[in-house]
């Protein structure tokens, strides 16, 4: 069950609601977020729903069976948009093209990458500063100074910039450089982190795990919402499998099933979906025919060059290419 109450309740109001809820044997949880107040019955049974929304103060009332509450469909009469600073939404009419490379090496790269992206109308650009590696001797990132100099480039270029956050401790010294935290496939069940997460203003793009469930993925969304941060983006990225012939299985039955039943947007990550340079953008268009709201993309000036993910990256001008078919197909 999730409780609205009216955005000008006050604390005293809100808490008299909550010893209401007591009095009929029901415990919960009161939660404020960017865009509204709810509270959230923690008990497994409830009297008729009624009296609770008879309650001074209540705005609606939904009961709902799924164990994943506030990010599910089933009680949002529209699905939610998650607007940037710099003008883009994600989750309305439009497709939205992230694109940059996997990650962050020098101001030229970045630079160059940047220009690409405002000829060809991109505005959100990707680029890891702080990077897991399988192997502990793979190039990792230039950390803090590296997400800084993108800033430095991207900012006057109006673009947004979506970077992964690797641990809790980070948020503080990466926010004023972020527009978008992303949550990697590999730290999609860290919950410290989305309980963290969760007390930021700042959008949240949580990739769903290498082995991960569509519920798995649903819950630790759900994780980041209930914490106070509503502005949350979904990301379907590619599961591992038996097959060997590209780097993951790109589930795109998941994408109108995340749609079916969650009211968060979807992004779709083919590069890391099939990881194989030359279907890339095959993919992305399939994800997008899917439903996606748009797709993040791995591009790099000199792909067989790239400290990393060099093989499922984009050049420039394929990345051109690519968003020029999409700006005629959708």
């Amino acid at each position: 069950m999730i409780i609205q109450v009216q955005q000008q309740a006050t604390a005293s109001q809100i808490e008299a609601i909550t010893s209401a809820l007591k009095e009929m044997d029901i415990n919960a949880k009161f939660l404020k977020t960017q865009k509204a107040k709810y509270i959230i019955p923690l008990s497994k049974s409830f009297p008729d729903i009624r009296k609770i929304a008879q309650l001074p103060y209540v705005q609606d009332v939904h009961r709902l069976t799924d164990n994943y509450k506030l990010v599910s469909a089933k009680w949002k009469i529209k699905p939610s948009i998650v607007s940037l600073n710099n003008g883009t939404q994600i989750g309305a009419n439009s497709k939205v093209l992230i694109a940059g490379p996997c990650s962050l090496e020098n101001e030229a790269q970045i630079e160059s990458v940047a220009q690409q992206l405002v000829k060809s109308n991109i505005t959100i650009m990707r680029g890891g500063a702080f990077k897991p590696r399988s192997s502990p001797y793979s190039f990792r990132g230039l950390g803090l100074d590296g997400l800084k100099m993108m800033h430095e480039i991207c900012a006057p270029k109006n673009i947004a910039i979506i970077t992964e956050i690797m641990d809790a401790k980070h948020i503080e010294k990466m926010y004023p450089y972020v527009d978008i935290f992303q949550v990697g496939a590999r730290n999609s069940q860290n919950f410290d982190l989305l309980d963290a997460l969760g007390k930021t203003d700042k959008p949240v793009m949580i990739k769903r795990g290498i082995s991960g469930t569509i519920e798995e993925l649903l819950q630790s969304a759900e994780y980041v919402f209930s914490g106070g941060n509503e502005e949350i983006i979904l990301c379907e990225r590619g599961i591992r499998s038996f097959e060997t012939a590209y780097r993951n299985t790109f589930d795109i039955n998941a994408i109108p099933i995340l749609l079916e039943k969650s009211h968060l947007p979807v992004i779709a990550d083919p590069s890391h979906g099939i990881g194989i340079r030359r279907h890339v953008p095959a993919i992305t268009k399939a994800a997008l025919a899917a439903g996606a709201h748009g797709a993040i993309i791995e591009a790099h000036p000199q792909p067989e060059l790239a400290v990393s993910d060099g093989a499922q990256s984009l050049n420039l001008e394929e990345l051109e290419d690519l968003a020029k078919e999409i700006s005629l197909i959708f």
